[in-house]
Order: C-alpha cells, then sequence, then structure tokens
C-alpha cells in the first residue's frame, strides 16, 4: 500500500539532517501514485534528482513502486565506512524453487546544473558531502535505471507462470562516488537476503540509437582507483624562490612524468590511465605555498595494471621529493581511496550468452551489438564479489533519440553522453526497450 504521509514526511526533514540525507528542496514533493505510468515516474524522478548520500526522496519512490507491484521491501539497506546509513533499497519477489536473480539500478545523481532544456529538467541545487552547493542533474541515466526496475518489478509480478525462484531487486545508492554498492555488502546484504546465484544490470549511453543493446562478453568496463597526492614544498616570497622549495613547480614535474607510467611501464596489450582531475594549491600570486593537492583516477582492467599505476604514483612523487633535496618530514604524501574504487567489470561468458539469446529474442538479432570494453567504471561489479564468484552481466542500452543519433552520425558527430549537461535520453523509447530487454533476461535466467 502506497504510503501518502511518510514521502513528504521524509522530504521535509531531509534538510534538517533527518533519515540520513538531504534534499534542496523546504517544500515536501509527493513522488508519483503506484498506478503511474513510467514515464510519468521517471520525470519526476528526473526533475528531483539527488546527489550520491541524499537519495532520500529517489529511494523512497522506488520503495514505493516496488512494494505496491507486490515485493517484499527493506529500506536504507547500506552502512559507509563513517558509520552512516545509505539509502539502498531490496525488493524480494519469491516465486517457488529455483535460481536467484539480482537485477540491479543505481538512484543517484550529478553535481552539474543541467542545460537539456527540457519541461521537466532539473533546477534543484544542494551540498554536496564537502558542504559546497552544486547544481544537481540525473546527468549519467540512473533516474532511466530507477524507472526501469520498476517497470520489470511489475513485468516479472505480473508474469509469475513464465518463471521459478526468486527475484531479487536492488535500488543501489551512490554510485557515482562508488560506494554505494560497497556499502550495501557491509550492512550484510546476502547474509541477510540471501546470495544471489546471478547478477544482470543495465547501463543508458548515446553511443547507441533508443531501442538497441550492446553487450560485451568477457572484460567489459575498467577498474577504477581515486588516488590523492599531496606534493609538499617549502613556502617562500614569491620574489625569493631561492628560499624554499617550490611545490607548484614541483607538481608540474610530477604531472609530467605521471604520463610515462603508460607509455613506459605499462604493458602496452593491457590498456591502463592516469589522469590528473584536479590540482589545487597556493592563494597569492607573489607567495610560494607550503604544498599542492592533487585528485588522480585510474583506469585499468587487470590488478596487474593496478599495481603497476599504484607503486608508479608511489615512486614518482618520492622521485620529485628526492630531486628537490625535500627533507623526510616534507615527503609527499599518496592515499589510495580504496572506498572510492572498484573492481573490473567482467561479463561471465557462459551467463553473457544466456542473456545474448535473450536481448535477441526480446528486440531482434539488429537491435544487439557485440561491444568492446570501455574505460569508463561501475561499481556493480561488487555485487559479484572477489574473484568473479557470481556470475555477472551488465550491458549497454540505446539512449539517443534514432533521427538525431542519424543525423550526428551523417555529420560525424556526437550526441551529449553521460556525465554532460546536455545528455538527454529519448525516454519512452529507452524506457520501453529496457524493461522489454531486462524482463525478457529475467524470465530467461529464472528457469
Amino acid at each position: 500500500m502506497f504510503r501518502p504521509l511518510l514521502l513528504p514526511l521524509l522530504c521535509a526533514l531531509a534538510p534538517l539532517g533527518v533519515a540520513g540525507g538531504a534534499l534542496a528542496q523546504m517544500t515536501p514533493i509527493p513522488g508519483p501514485p503506484p498506478s503511474a505510468p513510467l514515464l510519468e515516474i521517471y520525470k519526476s524522478i528526473h526533475a528531483h534528482p539527488e546527489l550520491s548520500h541524499f537519495e532520500v526522496r529517489t529511494s523512497a519512490i522506488v520503495a514505493e513502486q516496488l512494494r505496491a507491484a507486490g515485493y517484499s521491501v527493506t529500506e536504507g539497506v547500506g552502512v559507509y565506512p563513517d558509520g552512516s546509513r545509505a539509502h539502498g533499497v531490496v525488493a524480494i519477489l519469491k516465486n517457488g524453487p529455483g535460481p536467484t536473480l539480482l537485477i540491479r539500478a543505481d538512484m543517484d545523481a550529478l553535481p552539474i546544473v543541467e542545460e537539456t532544456g527540457l519541461p521537466f529538467a532539473s533546477h534543484v541545487r544542494a551540498k554536496d558531502l564537502s558542504g559546497k552547493e552544486v547544481g544537481v542533474m540525473h546527468a549519467c541515466g540512473h533516474d532511466i535505471h530507477s524507472t526501469i526496475l520498476i517497470g520489470v518489478a511489475r513485468a516479472l509480478a505480473a508474469a509469475r507462470g513464465r518463471w521459478h525462484g526468486t527475484a531479487m531487486l536492488i535500488g543501489q545508492p551512490s554510485e557515482e562516488t562508488v560506494d554505494g554498492a560497497k556499502a550495501m555488502l557491509a550492512d550484510r546484504l546476502y547474509e541477510r537476503f540471501g546470495r544471489p546465484d546471478m547478477v544482470v544490470g543495465l547501463h543508458d549511453g548515446s553511443s547507441d540509437p533508443a531501442g538497441t543493446v550492446g553487450l560485451a562478453i568477457g572484460p567489459a568496463q575498467s577498474g577504477v582507483t581515486s588516488v590523492d597526492v599531496t606534493i609538499r614544498g617549502i613556502g617562500s616570497h614569491g620574489a625569493a624562490p631561492q628560499m624554499g622549495r617550490d611545490p607548484i613547480v614541483l607538481s608540474a614535474l610530477f604531472i609530467t612524468e605521471l604520463q610515462t607510467i603508460v607509455s613506459r611501464e605499462q604493458d602496452p596489450q593491457d590498456p591502463a590511465i592516469v589522469t590528473v582531475g584536479s590540482i589545487h594549491g597556493g592563494t597569492r600570486r607573489n607567495i610560494i605555498p607550503d604544498e599542492v593537492k592533487l585528485e588522480l583516477t585510474t583506469r585499468y582492467f587487470t590488478d596487474k595494471g593496478r599495481e603497476t599505476i599504484l607503486n608508479g604514483i608511489k615512486n614518482m612523487a618520492a622521485g620529485v621529493a628526492l630531486s628537490a633535496g625535500l627533507p623526510p618530514d616534507r615527503a609527499p604524501v599518496v592515499t589510495i581511496l580504496e572506498n572510492e574504487s572498484a573492481p573490473p567489470l567482467y561479463n561471465d561468458p557462459a551467463l553473457a550468452a544466456r542473456v545474448k539469446t535473450a536481448l535477441v529474442g526480446a528486440l531482434g538479432p539488429d537491435h544487439v551489438i557485440i561491444e568492446k570494453p570501455v574505460t569508463p567504471s561501475e561499481d556493480v561489479g561488487n555485487f559479484g564479489l572477489p574473484g568473479h564468484q557470481i556470475p555477472l552481466v551488465y550491458y549497454w542500452l540505446g539512449a539517443a533519440n534514432p533521427e538525431k543519433f542519424k543525423e550526428a552520425k551523417a555529420e560525424g558527430k556526437e550526441l551529449p553522453g553521460p556525465h554532460n549537461s546536455r545528455f538527454e535520453p529519448d525516454a519512452a523509447p529507452t524506457l520501453a526497450a529496457g524493461v522489454k530487454s531486462m524482463t525478457a533476461v529475467a524470465i530467461s535466467l529464472l528457469q
């Protein structure tokens, strides 16, 4: 039964820090009723996005919709390293003996100001985990994913005669900060709700038109490890650099050296990336600061690649400090952010073959594309447990308007994709293909 008073209450309390999250809006915003069409649900979620760790309204909508579809639903699943609760949703539908299938959808949005011009575009501004005020947008399509999960839940509940086993539907928080899956597992997800036999999920994007899907077999997406580096120096006057050791110059040398990790230390047949995405140091033009802080993201497809990159970062930071003659107490600080890391995504070949058969049956052979591995990363692989203990398949869902896609290709251009302020999925056909394809996959695996 839909709880009409609970969702507005959560939204009203969230700005005060209640229920473990926050919303930018001070006025309660009710969610769509259980009978709402999927497109209406999608627009509602899109217009009111929430950052990672703050998915109060979105998780409540997902929970209410899955409960209305007949599932046993548990909210607030997940615990972060600092002890705070996550907004994970677990919905279970048992339908006799058989395998357990985990279907995962993520719910969080990005700190991006939306520029699509859509009538239901987000105008939300909120504070992130650091307290900085940012615009918020579903620029990675998680609103599509959450809505598809609701559609699949309804379809499976209505088709109980065609499958047997247990459907475990997961509304996952905090994918963009790469710690949501870990938070749910840390909250004893499988001990509490049962260990699945298989894991499946999907991600929309503009690289293919709506109505199509893409599937990689084997390596699918790179792993990611976030690294913070503090290059320390000795501050001095900008007019007397010889009196100090300039960490800005040392950082420039360090950044240049970093590029040789991939070009000279990594096996060229094992793709890897090292990117410095943020650098901060200094307060005025005539002051040499004491330190410079850098934020790095690294990508790799193997454990060996990860080891090579992380060792290279540490060694090069130490080498720069040594070359500057810095004392040991001014050595660089390299911090590996394990909680902002995720393993490479590997699509189990045997399971992928079964998924491909279901996708072809649902959409037709001309609408199923075999994809190459890509370097954007995902934390869904954590649900497969270390060493690929649980077979997992994650496929791509085309979301581009077919006509715009065709025109862009003819002009040699690409449509705005995920993490772009103009990312605009063609919602209706994307949702239809997503629900149809994932329902077909689920029924084929639950036999």
